[in-house]
């Protein structure tokens, strides 16, 4: 009963900016839902997808990733960020990937690294710029945002799927997400219980998946550009994992910010809402469209 509770909080409160509002799609959108974008082991993984109804592009991108403790959640989450990022000028996809603990690491990875891939295999049909693609998410997503753009390259992380496109992204706006695991167990309420379905085993049987899990460790300075926002409070991802990560990616010469918000907790509201939101929307403006 507890784990079905706290599973519930997670599908409630880290799934990042913009949840919890009813969908509503504008004129200006075109919002498609449940696209098969891959099947692994018989589990038709879906995105729903929002563009521009006008104009041909070809559009920046973004790929949002829900979070829920690696085990819950679900896509609709990001819906309604997918909405708002079409009204901008963006094609925006949210990601289905697999759970644990039917799914360990790095099942999630892959799922979400093929959906890049799929969007770039599908380009010409939703007027992407290939070229042009960033990566969102919140909590466990934000780790899997992050994960993708430290990650760019690595075969191990790649999957199966449309494997002639490249999974790289354009850069990162990480909403409070892990960066080092081996570091959450005694600065997070609920990583005990989380981290070993994820990983297969706690620090003392899993170290190893511990480290090869964390972003922390995989910094080149062939790492995407890179928002982090963070509140001071969260108990469920430290603040300092966002220090961390930031200060791995500012020695390798990664262009890194980092956006504190002073007493916001685990998933935003109110004006924390606000100013992360438009964050977001800044930082992807700055390298997504600039860069046409």
């Amino acid at each position: 009963m507890r784990q079905t509770v706290l599973a519930f909080i997670c599908s409630i409160f880290v799934l990042g900016p913009s949840f919890g509002a009813e969908l509503a799609v504008p004129d200006n959108v075109v919002f498609e839902r449940a696209i098969e974008f891959s099947n692994p082991d018989n589990q038709h993984l879906q995105v729903d997808l929002a563009m521009p109804k006008e104009g041909t592009g070809p559009f920046p991108a973004v790929v949002c990733i829900h979070g829920g403790g690696f085990r819950a959640g679900t896509r609709e989450g990001y819906d309604n960020l997918c909405v708002t990022l079409a009204q901008h000028g963006y094609v925006a996809i949210t990601v289905t990937y697999r759970l644990a603990p039917a799914y360990q690491f790095p099942a999630a990875v892959q799922d979400c690294k093929t959906a890049v891939r799929w969007l770039r295999a599908n380009a010409a049909k939703y007027h992407v710029d290939p070229h042009r693609i960033g990566v969102t998410g919140g909590s466990a997503g934000g780790h899997l945002a992050q994960f993708l753009g430290v990650t760019m390259g690595v075969k191990a992380f790649e999957g199966e799927e449309y494997n002639e496109q490249s999974s790289d992204v354009a850069c990162v706006v990480n909403f409070y997400g892990p960066s080092d695991f081996t570091k959450s167990y005694d600065k997070s309420v609920d990583a005990k219980e989380v981290l070993p379905l994820f990983f297969g085993g706690d620090l003392t049987t899993k170290r190893r998946e511990h480290i090869i899990g964390s972003p922390l460790y995989w910094v080149t300075p062939f790492a995407a550009p890179t928002l982090c926002v963070h509140g001071t409070e969260d108990t469920y991802v430290a603040y300092e994992q966002a220090e961390w990560i930031v200060a791995k990616l500012k020695a390798a010469e990664v262009e890194v910010k980092l956006l504190t918000l002073e007493g916001a907790g685990h998933g935003f509201k109110g004006e924390f809402l606000e100013k992360a939101d438009k964050a977001l929307m800044e930082f992807f403006d700055a390298h997504l469209k600039a860069a046409k």
